[in-house]
């Protein structure tokens, strides 16, 4: 192949053939031509010397692919080589880009038609002056402005080269430069910013293109963030600015330069300025756009510019106002101006555009934030005048004129704030629980994906409509009812209308004041239900349904205190029970069982007027209720129903209600183990396993609500259960043992599993919920060894159910140490087969995984004497088991593993085998956990890591360990104590693992780790600077190494929230409900 000649670099390269060669390449050849043709551009492009050929490339080639070849290799030798290469080289290098730009850009014909041609020698411009400027090429801002004086065409891509340079300088720099170079640069161009500064006023003041004059204000707006403040206020440049910004052309380009100007802030000195820029903005404003124009219209009909003049606009007013809001409340004709720009702002806030809506929300929850705060501190004046930015020692009389001030203020924002109570309820973004909604053909479907983004919107606009409520209660009610007494009209009856009004009214729960909160509620309930008569049509009744569950589900206080109310809403969800609609029997189900949680008591308890408990009349009632709903449907039924019967405190009724409760499942599961007591082959059938799994289920949701009440239920049918779970069992591995490892794949296998799962699940369910009543475990482990234990290790490892493993682990941490005879029995039958069945990678088994570790977990805290029984060998496979674990990228793995492993370090500490253990093991757990601890893939373990260490690092200076832990047959000269040899181990360790670093730099910070040893703060930070020098977590995300202080944060956070009634939702609030 003739292009093999270009490998020799020892003449000038055939640039034909190069042009040739890359035509083959990007070129709709055969594949093989392709292939030949990339392996030649590779080879070349890691030739050393292929860039000294770059500038007969760039003069001869005609493909303008191959130009971007060449520059691509001489982009590689910038970044990497530069520095290294010969002055003339790199003058010669320098002088030849520069004199192509400009040959190029002078001349508008070649500058239009070269134009990506153009802009990637740019670049490579700049990449070069990030190295020579300007120490080695101190003219070059000078130069570059006078060349920009010879032709608007330089001019324009002088303008392009400036706004590159600040963007490497100012956006892009992070790992990319040194913190030094970074800052000389800044100064540099801070220096010279005069030159640049005159040129762009000399530019927009002279000049006639339209080309050139949006390349200048697109450079300045890159400038404007970090210029000194001077060049901006005391200069002509905001007048020019405010000129240009009634003209289309140049509207967006200048409204973008004034949004920075707006966002900067820096004390009251240019106070003057920034209101006089407001106003005039404000009359241009209303010439451009006048305020009566209807703007989400306006915005939907609107060309791509005008679309953006909008969000640019919302943009510039949000970042005004954060900075600046107070300069405007100081005269009527400011607050005027003020709150004309607010108005603006709200009918934006209308534009149907996830993008525009959130820069206006965001906005908008930082002003009701600060007005609330001010209302909510004015019982602690310090820090209102703090708020205020105003920083004096308060006088008695003060406090009432603060007091005042903040009224005043708010009253300043009355007519918005109500406004803006109208744009939250009319916009109010869907929350979780809501399962219904509308899908883009529009039909009512239930909601199958959680859409993240909506969720934090509405999160964003639950707090801000709380605010908003706490700021006037009264206004957020009136508006409410208005619409929802439009919705009964059918003057505003459409379902996102009704939707967005139930959402924000569910939203506010608990911001009022109880009798408040009652009067409103019963309108709104009962306005609700009446449109549930009125309006017809299975959608609109489906909808309606789905907004009177959301809204009640949003209210326990209330429901506790009117039983009336209580009783019809609850009747009123068995009817929806049966509407089969997709989702209104989920969201039926769910609000039921969310109601129960809050209010059980009530339905115990024989209520006025009535002849028994409510939860008689539904147990007299249940097979009509459930009728019509799905399994899944039947169990969180039942989950509630045993919530209600967990609050009868008398336990010959509770007894009695349980029994009617489960007898239906009962009766067919005597009617099952009958069958099968005549032939065992009836449970084999699918239906049959079916029906199975189906009464297991609803027991595993009465077990979760009742707990140790439901004792009598499982001893009912605990021994039938472990028999069908044996047999089971058996049939699984016998059907794997004949057809191989895809017979775990069959459906009759899964289904099979299915009930062994449930079962195990069932069981831990109970134990795990039961109250610590030793007599329960005595009754329901010892029968549960053989069918469940002896059957894990006979069977094989695809047959083997990992939750065995996290019922033993539940079983384990509820009794403790009275377990403790059987933990050999529970070594022997899973530890070796299950080892072997997660040893082999890191990818089998993951679930068999996590559960062993959880069990290991349980027997090291509860159990320890019994694995200091262990024979030498068996706890080397524990000590093995728990490395690998830490090892593991999973994080749940690895972090139990951590723990394990501290929990154990612990343990053998306080035992009399402390010396054996650590002689045998602490080397190699320190080495392991060094591994991790410099792997970045092991970040989140950070925490636990340092714990470890700090173990390790305190237990040897402590003097605990008696016996050295060197091997003295191989160490031929004694070590004073074990602090000195770890030190020295230490130091051996992190030298050989980290060749870049000096060994004053490693001894340094193991010093520092033992002398920090007994605090933990500077011990941890200790580590993180060691793992930021030793180039290990450079220029990356390293929030994980930071997470328990960010922990900590959102816990401050969650403190502040619960001091503001209303801000976590009633019944997110976990709370022993007050229900008597």
């Amino acid at each position: 192949m003739a292009a093999e000649k270009l490998r020799d670099l020892s003449q000038p390269i055939d640039v034909g053939l190069l042009d040739a060669t890359v035509a083959a390449f990007y070129g709709t050849g055969s594949k093989e031509e392709r292939t030949a043709a990339d392996h030649i551009l590779r080879d070349l492009q890691n030739n050393p010397d292929m860039w000294l050929q770059v500038v007969h490339i760039l003069q001869s080639a005609k493909n303008l692919n191959t130009k971007f070849f060449a520059l691509q290799v001489l982009e590689g030798v910038i970044k990497y080589r530069w520095n290294a290469l010969p002055v003339e080289q790199r003058d010669g290098m320098k002088n030849y880009i520069s004199d192509v730009i400009v040959q190029l850009s002078s001349n508008e014909a070649s500058f239009r038609m070269e134009r990506l041609y153009v802009n990637k020698l740019n670049i490579i411009l700049v990449q070069i002056l990030k190295h020579d400027w300007p120490a080695r090429w101190r003219s070059f801002i000078p130069d570059l402005v006078s060349a920009a004086k010879t032709s608007e065409t330089i001019c324009e891509n002088c303008m392009a080269i400036l706004k590159l340079l600040s963007e490497e300088v100012f956006d892009f720099s992070r790992g990319e430069m040194t913190q030094l170079k970074i800052k000389e640069l800044k100064q540099s161009l801070n220096s010279e910013f005069q030159l640049i500064h005159e040129l762009c006023l000399y530019v927009l003041s002279a000049s006639q293109r339209a080309e050139l004059i949006r390349a200048t204000l697109s450079t300045l707006h890159a400038f404007l963030s970090w210029i000194p403040l001077g060049y901006i206020f005391e200069s002509p440049l905001l007048e020019t600015l405010l000129k240009f910004f009634p003209m289309p052309s140049y509207r967006n380009l200048t409204i973008q330069c004034l949004t920075e100007v707006a966002a900067l802030s820096f004390g009251e000195f240019y106070n003057a300025q920034y209101v006089k820029m407001y106003n005039i903005f404000m009359v241009q404003l209303q010439t451009i756009l006048p305020s009566t124009t209807n703007i989400p219209q306006a915005y939907a009909n609107g060309s791509s510019d005008e679309q953006a003049f909008i969000q640019n606009l919302a943009l510039f007013l949000t970042s005004f106002n954060k900075s600046h809001i107070r300069v405007l409340e100081t005269t009527q004709e400011n607050i005027a101006a003020l709150l004309m720009g607010l108005e603006y702002l709200i009918n934006i806030s209308y534009v149907d555009d996830t993008e525009v809506f959130k820069v206006c929300l965001d906005y908008w929850n930082s002003l009701v934030l600060e007005l609330f705060e001010a209302h909510h501190n004015l019982d602690n004046p310090a820090a209102t005048a703090n708020m205020m930015g105003l920083q004096m020692n308060l006088l008695p009389g003060m406090v009432d004129g603060l007091g005042s001030q903040i009224m005043q203020r708010r009253q300043i924002y009355a007519s918005i704030m109500s406004k803006l109570r109208l744009l939250m309820i009319c916009r109010m973004a869907k929350p979780e629980e809501v399962l219904i909604v509308e899908d883009e053909n529009g039909n009512i479907v239930r909601e199958t994906l959680k859409d993240n983004d909506v969720l934090v919107q509405y999160k964003i606009m639950r707090e801000t409509l709380i605010y908003l409520s706490h700021l006037d209660h009264e206004d957020t009610e009136k508006q409410m009812l208005k619409k929802l007494s439009k919705q009964l009209s059918g003057e505003d009856w459409a379902w996102n209308n009704l939707n967005t009004l139930c959402w924000a009214i569910g939203s506010i729960s608990g911001s009022m004041m109880e009798e408040q909160e009652n009067r409103f509620l019963v309108m709104v309930i009962r306005d609700l239900l009446n449109l549930c008569e009125i309006i017809k049509g299975k959608d609109n009744k489906a909808v309606i349904a789905s907004n009177i569950m959301y809204v009640v589900g949003q209210y326990p206080r209330f429901l506790r205190a009117h039983w009336k109310f209580l009783k019809t809403v609850v009747n009123k969800l068995f009817e929806f029970m049966h509407e089969t609609h997709p989702g209104v029997q989920d969201m039926a189900c769910d609000t039921f069982l969310k109601i129960v949680q809050k209010c059980k008591r009530k339905f115990v308890i024989v209520q006025l007027g009535e002849n028994e408990p409510f939860v008689s009349e539904l147990l007299t009632g249940l097979p009509t209720t459930v009728a019509d709903l799905e399994p899944h449907q039947i169990h969180t039924f039942y989950e509630a129903v045993g919530n209600m019967i967990q609050a009868e405190s008398d336990p010959q009724k509770r007894d009695e209600y349980l029994q009617r409760l489960m007898n239906l499942p009962n009766q067919k599961w005597a009617e099952i183990i009958g069958q099968a007591r005549l032939s065992v082959d009836f449970l084999k059938d699918q239906e049959v396993i079916r029906t199975v799994l189906n009464i297991l289920q609803t027991n595993t949701s009465v077990a979760s609500s009742l707990g140790t009440f439901f004792l009598s239920q499982i001893s009912l049918i605990f021994l039938d259960m472990l028999n069908v779970y044996r047999m089971y069992s058996e049939l699984v591995s016998s059907s794997i043992a004949e057809g191989g490892p895809f017979a775990s794949k069959t459906s009759y296998v899964k289904l099979l599993r299915s009930v062994k799962r449930e079962t195990l699940k069932l069981i831990e369910t109970f134990l795990d919920k039961a109250e610590d009543q030793a007599h329960i475990g005595k009754q329901i482990v010892p029968p549960m060894l053989d069918p469940v234990l002896g059957d894990y290790a006979r069977n094989l490892p695809d047959a083997r159910e990992s939750e065995v493993l996290s019922l033993f682990a539940t079983i384990i941490n509820k009794y403790k140490g009275a377990m403790i005879d059987d933990v050999p029995r529970i070594f022997e039958a899973v530890f070796q087969c299950t080892l072997e069945m997660i040893t082999k990678n890191f990818e089998d088994y993951p679930e068999h995984r996590l559960k062993f570790f959880s069990l290991l977990r349980a027997i090291a805290a509860h159990c320890f004497p019994a694995l200091i029984r262990l024979s030498s060998p068996q706890l080397k496979l524990v000590m093995d088991s728990i490395i690998w674990a830490f090892r593991h990228t999973e994080r749940n793995i690895a972090e139990t593993g951590l723990n394990l492993l501290l929990e154990m370090l612990k343990n053998f500490q306080k035992s009399e085998f402390c010396n054996q253990f650590y002689r045998t093991y602490f080397l190699t757990i320190e080495q392991e956990i060094f591994a991790v601890l410099t792997d970045t893939f092991h970040k989140p373990g950070f925490k636990l890591h340092v714990l470890v260490l700090q173990h390790l690092f305190c237990l040897v200076e402590s003097g605990t360990l008696t016996e050295p832990l060197w091997d003295i047959a191989a160490v031929p000269y004694p070590y004073p104590n074990n602090g000195i040899f770890v030190r020295e181990y230490t130091i051996k360790l992190l030298s050989t693992s980290f060749p870049n670093m000096t060994g004053t730099e490693v001894t340094q910070f193991v010093s520092g780790l033992f002398d920090s040893r007994t605090d933990l703060s500077t011990f941890k930070n200790h580590i993180r600077d060691f793992l930021v020098q030793s180039k290990e977590f450079s220029a990356q995300d390293n929030k994980d190494l930071y997470a328990e202080e960010a922990a900590a944060q959102r816990e401050k956070d969650r403190q502040r929230m619960l001091s503001i009634p209303g801000l976590i939702a009633p019944n997110e609030i976990q709370d022993e409900m007050v229900d008597s």
